[in-house]
């Protein structure tokens, strides 16, 4: 299993790779295009400051914060857990560790994702059924399972290019079903 996966990665993280750089700008501005559709004003959504050749979150952020929903961006923590501070604009933002950007505001604890009630998550592909395919390095296996654990049940969406929106990722007993993929064409309901 972790051998599949493990292709896969490669393959999916190759072909983000050699995406136009107007490609994937031109994909940003679309999925900030649905934000209108992910939350409304009030609502608290616990995101993530894309890096690399990963869809672009940026201007979705801003035009989320825009809207005037609570965005609430991760810390990494040297435990590979996430922290939690709130997204106070681009300015706020300062480079860590492994090339990230995080939020330099107050940190609210890693148990401030439970009263998300949108939680978007990073990934390199998902399929039909809402299984997800990460990274590799677990942080939001945790996240997903804190959620769990406090009973909160916020709506999980990963942004994606359209490509990595698959008929099949390989799975395993622990891995949590999301509800959403989020592509430049629009949120697709999965499951």
């Amino acid at each position: 299993m972790h051998n599949e996966k493990g292709e896969l990665r490669t393959r999916l993280l190759a072909r983000r790779r050699a995406l136009p750089a107007g490609d994937r700008e031109r994909a940003a501005e679309a999925l900030a295009g649905h934000a209108d559709a992910l939350a409304g004003p009030g609502a608290t959504v616990a995101a993530y400051v894309s890096v690399g050749a990963e869809p672009g979150t940026r201007p979705l952020l801003d035009a989320l914060r825009a809207r005037g929903v609570r965005v609430l961006l991760p810390v990494l923590l040297a435990d590979n857990d996430l922290d939690w501070a709130e997204y106070a604009g681009p300015e706020a933002l300062a480079p860590a560790g492994r090339g990230l950007l995080e939020p330099v505001g107050e940190r609210l604890g890693p148990e401030a994702v439970t009263g998300a009630g949108l939680v978007l998550l990073p990934g390199l592909a998902v399929d039909r059924r809402g299984l997800r395919l990460g990274r590799g390095g677990g942080s939001y296996d945790r996240v997903l399972a804190r959620l769990a654990r406090a009973g909160a049940r916020p709506v999980l969406a990963v942004l994606l290019y359209e490509h990595e929106l698959l008929e099949r990722v390989p799975a395993e007993p622990h891995d949590r079903p999301v509800d959403l993929a989020v592509t430049p064409a629009g949120p697709h309901e999965l499951g």
